[in-house]
């Protein structure tokens, strides 16, 4: 069974496919979000790491359009949920670490200031401080009628499902495999990924969840999140010495 960790956003929807989560890859915790008019925030600490975690907790496959700050993580455009996204199977998890630099490396994410943001520095300033997600359901094909006997090109395909079960896999439209992206954050890692097909069900999303965030000193000055109790101090005293105390 698989330990769900606090602090997922679902953005209103009753239903909702994909559960939304930050993860500070520097302290290892997920960041608690605090509703607020409507909105879900979460506290980010300059210089962290973190990973967006969207887990798919449908019982089909899916389609997720990742926008950091109104960037499209995969290609580096202005975010609009008909472009490229990661598809999940159904129950997976995956953590986004970072902008995708080609299909082995990610640029990590990493909270800094909005003046040092790659939104900011490629002149798209505007969205800064806003993670979101468009899902999008898959198109079901009707059943194949049952075959006489298995080609090798079947067996070829059923080999090619089960290799296909990775963290996450790029659905890409044939005009857009191999854009490289805009220069990334944090330092360059790992980050393995493969092109994948898949027909969307329906020309719009059917979830779209936002999670904004800024520094805890920001979000408890907005009253976004309550500031901590101050210290009692003690009561003044007109005469606060006693006797006379021994030289040193």
């Amino acid at each position: 069974m698989l330990a769900i960790a606090p602090g997922y956003v679902d953005a209103g929807y009753r239903n909702p496919l994909v559960e939304l989560q930050l993860h500070d890859r520097d302290t290892g915790e997920y960041l608690q979000p605090h509703r607020h008019r409507g909105r879900d925030h979460v506290a980010g600490t300059p210089g962290h790491r973190y990973a967006v975690r969207m887990r798919n907790i449908s019982d089909h496959r899916v389609l997720v359009v990742l926008s950091v700050d109104g960037v499209n993580a995969i290609t580096g455009q202005d975010a609009s949920p008909e472009q490229s996204g990661y598809v999940l199977e159904p129950g997976q998890s995956a953590d986004i670490t970072g902008w995708r630099k080609s299909m082995a490396e990610v640029a990590q994410f990493v909270f800094t200031d909005l003046d040092d943001s790659y939104a900011a520095r490629t002149g798209r300033p505007t969205n800064v401080g806003v993670i979101g997600v468009a899902v999008f359901r898959e198109k079901v094909r009707p059943a194949e009628p049952p075959a006489v006997a298995a080609a090798p090109q079947r067996r070829e395909s059923a080999k090619a499902s089960a290799e296909a079960e990775a963290d996450a896999r790029l659905a890409d439209d044939a005009d857009r495999l191999g854009r490289a992206l805009g220069t990334g954050h944090g330092q360059r890692e790992w980050a393995p990924t493969r092109h994948t097909a898949f027909e969307r069900a329906t020309r719009r999303p059917v979830q779209i969840s936002e999670l904004h965030y800024d520094s805890r000193e920001r979000l408890i000055a907005a009253g976004i999140i309550p500031a901590p109790p101050r210290p009692i101090a003690a009561v003044p005293r007109a005469f606060p010495g006693g006797f006379v105390p021994d030289p040193r």
